[in-house]
């Protein structure tokens, strides 16, 4: 029973390693969590707000359930003080991904899922600006989010390419923006946008796998891109996302990533963040 258990638990972790270049910090894998594990994960954004030239933070806890190899859940949670002066509860969401397509090769596989998003978010769409502070900016049509400045719904098709040490990724997604519970959403603010990612993970250490408590470190580039369809609005931008990511004793992670703007013609209330994030895994959830 011992050694069946030890070899059980050696597949989990070598599984774990052979996807960890795909852990984006930025965007979501095709590939799922181990099924019957929980994460848990806190992410922290930092950024410069344009409509007053103030530093903002937003916080998103997270809590994520791997039903089974396949389905997999994330319930998020939202605050910021991007909307006034000190950090609040903005709402949150529900994320779900199904993984309908896998193509397995030696050292490469290849994986494709379906992605849904739900947001309830409790926000007004313009900030609220101490006057002391304002910078005179004009607070125009700016880009909207599922992330705490917008309720809606979204859902795309995820594609996702391991090939050895070096996994490749893209997201193409469709999102509906709608009223936030207190506030409608302006006339003047696209309620339609696409987006779209292009993302590269590069396992860089461990050289040898001897061991599950050896450190990994990832390294990663992201394109992400965002299209406001809506003729009254209708815009654009592409941002890259550097980032570097380590992962120790197979379970915990900690993410870096620097975002920002490459090309575009959007109103941002930011185009430069630092993320910083912290994820621990739990497996085997029901013998516990």
């Amino acid at each position: 029973m011992n050694k069946l258990f030890i070899a059980v638990l050696g597949l989990i972790i070598i599984s774990r390693l052979a996807v960890a270049q795909e852990l984006y910090v930025n965007t979501e894998p095709a590939s799922n969590m181990a099924a019957n594990s929980l994460g848990i994960r806190l992410t922290n954004k930092f950024f410069k707000m344009e409509h007053t030239g103030t530093v903002g933070m937003r916080v998103e806890p997270e809590v994520m359930w791997g039903i089974n190899k396949k389905l997999m859940v994330h319930v998020i949670g939202y605050a910021s003080n991007m909307m006034q002066s000190s950090i609040r509860a903005e709402g949150g969401s529900i994320y779900a991904k199904y993984r309908f397509l896998s193509l397995d090769q030696q050292h490469a596989h290849f994986r494709m899922a379906a992605y849904v998003k739900g947001s309830v978010i409790d926000n007004p769409y313009y900030p609220k600006v101490d006057p002391a502070t304002h910078s005179n900016k004009p607070y125009n049509n700016v880009e909207l989010d599922l992330e705490g400045a917008t309720s809606g719904v979204s859902g795309g098709i995820i594609a996702t390419q391991l090939l050895h040490k070096l996994a490749l990724s893209t997201t193409l997604g469709y999102t509906r923006y709608m009223n936030n519970i207190k506030d409608n959403i302006p006339y003047e603010f696209s309620q339609n946008a696409v987006q779209y990612s292009l993302s590269a993970g590069y396992l860089l250490l461990p050289v040898t796998y001897k061991s599950y408590n050896q450190t990994n470190l990832n390294l990663y580039v992201e394109l992400l891109g965002k299209t406001n369809t809506d003729a009254i609005a209708r815009s654009s931008y592409l941002d890259i996302a550097p980032a570097v990511q380590f992962i120790f004793n197979s379970t915990t992670r900690l993410d870096l990533s620097y975002r920002t703007q490459l090309a575009g013609n959007m109103p941002r209330n930011m185009f430069n963040s630092f993320l910083l994030k912290f994820e621990h895994n739990i497996f085997n959830i029901r013998k516990r």
